[in-house]
């Protein structure tokens, strides 16, 4: 685990919003303080494109790229150079793209950081979605259940060469004794206390309980941008994370 890290730092804000980018870019000077990184995702990256991870890197804050790239190797060789270049600290693939493209992924985004001189970003492979329960596999003719399918993938993403991977927190203790503790565990699907409106999370953890089993980040959205006080729900949060630590 990344013992290192501080809870805060632990701590990823969903940047999944905003009508302008200025939007999205005045959630960055409000939680910058509060939270580790600062999650684009497919929504934020279609809308505004490359400059909302030049914005939020201006405006000082770290970025995981969760474009989850899911193609032939070449192509997903190719996005992984591209991400590299972004200068993200963490970006995506997903596991079910297979060994080849894992393999492409891990050796596009090692040697682009050396030509530029500089670190390579945390390369994390997406397992199974936590909008996903045993039924909705069963439904895709998968013949297992979730976890069943979520430590597969974690499996073959570690022997490929991948540092981690995103999964639920439910499925972090199988996936760590499996991989071993170095093996970084990136967890949405965090829920407090509180209920979120029209959620469609279903494989939920506290943020206590998932750092608790051996999760190394958490991603939290909804529960800090819907909050009264985002910053106060942040810091609510980043205390879990420390009594989970604990």
């Amino acid at each position: 685990m990344q013992t290192s890290k501080s809870s805060r730092d632990r701590l990823i804000f969903a940047l999944d919003l905003g009508e302008e980018i200025d939007d999205a870019v005045r959630w960055t000077g409000l939680l910058k303080d509060h939270v580790g990184m600062f999650k684009v995702g497919k929504e934020a990256f279609t809308r505004f494109g490359p400059d909302i991870v030049s914005k939020i890197q201006e405006s000082g804050g770290k970025v995981f790229l969760d474009l989850k790239f899911h193609d032939i190797p070449n192509t997903v060789a190719r996005a992984s150079r591209a991400a590299v270049k972004l200068g993200v600290s963490m970006f995506n693939i997903h596991a079910l793209g297979g060994r080849e493209m894992m393999e492409r992924a891990v050796d596009a985004a090692k040697t682009t950081a050396q030509s530029l001189g500089t670190p390579p970003p945390v390369l994390l492979a997406v397992t199974v979605l936590t909008s996903l329960n045993n039924a909705d596999i069963k439904g895709m003719g998968f013949g297992c259940t979730t976890g069943e399918l979520a430590l597969k993938l974690a499996v073959s993403a570690r022997d490929a060469g991948v540092a981690g991977v995103v999964a639920s927190p439910q499925d972090v203790i199988p996936i760590k004794q499996a991989c071993g503790k170095d093996f970084v565990i990136v967890t949405p699907g965090i829920r407090t206390d509180d209920t979120v409106t029209g959620d469609d999370q279903k494989r939920i953890l506290t943020p206590r309980d998932a750092i608790a089993a051996g999760a190394d980040y958490l991603v939290v959205g909804r529960p800090i941008r819907l909050a009264g006080d985002p910053v106060a729900a942040a810091d609510s949060i980043t205390e879990d994370i420390s009594k989970g630590l604990r």
